[in-house]
C-alpha cells in the first residue's frame, strides 16, 4: 500500500514539474477561465444577474476550461513517447492515482484565481462561502476524475480534442446540475443543509467515477 502511494507521488511529482517547465495546461486553463469571464463581464455590463444564472456562468466556465487543459495529462505521454515506458516500470493503479491527483490539484489551484475573479467581474454578493466552497471542491474533484479516466482512453487517438469533450460530457452532466444546483443555493446565502442532497450527488458520483476509473484503467492502458 505505502509502496503504491509512494510510487503514486513520484508519477504526480514528475507531472508537477514537466507542467511547470512547459505550462500548457496551466496556460490553456487559465487563459480561457480569463478571457470568458471577461467577456461575459463586459457583455453583461452593469445588469444584476439572478443567482441561478451566475452559478450557470461559474461552471460553464469551469467545465469548458478544464475541457482545454485536463487530457494534456496522457496526451503527453503519447506525444513525448514515454507511455511506453510507465507501462514497463510502474502498475496501472499508480499511473492512475499520480495523474488523477495532478489533475484535481491542478483545477482546484487555478479555482483559487478563477472564483475571486468571477466574483471581482460580475460583481457578485451575498455568498454563504461555507455552502460554496464545498460545492466547489466537490464539483472539481468529480469533474477531475472524469476527465482523467477520459483523457486516458482518448490518448492514442487522432482527433483527441473533440473526442476528449464529447465522451466527457455526457458523464460530467449530473455532476454539472449538483454544482449548478449547489452554487445557486451559496450564491444565494443558502446554507449546508439546504443544499445537502446536491453535495452527497456530488460526493457520491465522485466515489462510483474514481472506482470504475481503477477497475478498468488496467485494460484501457495496457491495450
Amino acid at each position: 500500500m505505502w509502496t503504491l502511494l509512494r510510487n503514486s507521488i513520484l508519477i504526480f511529482r514528475k507531472d508537477f514539474r514537466l507542467e511547470f517547465r512547459s505550462r500548457f495546461a496551466l496556460n490553456a486553463i487559465g487563459l480561457f477561465a480569463v478571457i470568458s469571464l471577461s467577456a461575459i463581464s463586459f457583455s453583461i455590463g452593469a445588469l444584476r444577474v439572478k443567482p441561478p444564472i451566475l452559478s450557470a456562468l461559474l461552471w460553464v466556465v469551469i467545465f469548458f476550461s478544464a475541457m482545454s487543459g485536463l487530457a494534456h495529462i496522457f496526451v503527453r505521454e503519447e506525444e513525448q513517447q514515454t507511455a511506453d515506458t510507465l507501462r514497463l516500470l510502474t502498475q496501472p493503479v499508480t499511473v492512475f492515482l499520480g495523474k488523477w491527483l495532478f489533475n484535481v490539484i491542478l483545477l482546484l489551484a487555478l479555482e483559487i484565481v478563477i472564483v475571486p475573479l468571477f466574483v471581482i467581474f460580475l460583481d457578485v454578493s451575498g455568498i454563504n462561502w461555507g455552502t460554496f466552497i464545498p460545492v466547489i471542491i466537490l464539483g472539481s474533484v468529480a469533474l477531475s476524475t472524469i476527465s482523467t479516466i477520459i483523457a486516458a482512453i482518448i490518448a492514442q487517438t487522432s482527433n483527441r480534442g473533440a473526442l476528449f469533450a464529447v465522451l466527457t460530457f455526457p458523464l460530467a452532466v449530473p455532476v454539472l446540475r449538483s454544482a449548478i444546483q449547489g452554487s445557486w443555493t451559496a450564491l444565494e446565502g443558502g446554507g449546508l443543509t439546504a443544499c445537502i442532497s446536491d453535495l452527497q450527488i456530488l460526493f457520491s458520483f465522485s466515489v462510483v467515477i474514481f472506482t470504475a476509473s481503477i477497475l478498468l484503467f488496467d485494460f484501457i492502458w495496457r491495450r
